[in-house]
């Protein structure tokens, strides 16, 4: 009988995630939350809610304002 000799069982990397876990492929490291955060940090800055800008129709900048007559001609 031939006996082919045991291979040491290699256990796998497994991370834990949101949803459960996940095994890593060999080589290949765990994300960091280290990592995550600098990724979120360089994504650019968006408003929380989605609305448009009001206009700036006040004083100086009214352009309403400026089709009016003059009080004094």
């Amino acid at each position: 009988m031939n006996k082919q000799p045991s291979k040491p069982a290699v256990i796998p990397a497994i991370e834990q995630t949101d949803i459960g876990l996940q095994y890593l492929i060999g080589g290949v490291a765990p994300v960091t939350q280290r990592q995550r955060l600098e990724f979120l940090a360089t994504l650019p800055m968006t408003p929380k809610r989605a609305r448009t800008q009001k206009p700036c129709d006040i004083g100086l900048f009214d352009e309403l304002a400026r089709n009016q007559k003059d009080l004094f001609q």
